[in-house]
């Protein structure tokens, strides 16, 4: 009978990451017995921890500016949105009277 899928909150994953990157008195067996965790999953937490080590201190600073231009960019989204739904809503008053046709 197969296990239940499991999926782990980030704190755990992060524990577990860390305890395989910093802490050598553990074996890679050893740390699959205490978190009961396969080897590769560990191993690929490891790997995710330390290639994305330094964006933990220099996030803030990027993730600023990137939501100044995502906000820029849906404004002028809106905008755009705004100026069709009033030129198709002239084009269907002339066609169909002021009050438009009641579908």
């Amino acid at each position: 009978m197969r296990r239940k899928r499991r999926t782990h909150l980030p704190e755990f994953k992060s524990k577990v990451a860390l305890a395989a990157a910093t802490q050598g008195d553990l074996t890679l067996a050893e740390l699959v017995k205490k978190f009961d965790v396969h080897a590769n999953q560990i191993t690929e937490w490891k790997k995710q921890l330390l290639a994305n080590a330094p964006d933990v201190f220099g996030k803030g600073v990027r993730k600023a500016e990137d939501s100044e231009a995502i906000i820029q960019e849906l404004h002028a989204k809106i905008g755009q949105l705004t100026m069709e739904n009033d030129f198709l809503e002239r084009g269907l008053e002339r066609i169909h009277g002021p009050r438009g046709k009641k579908w």
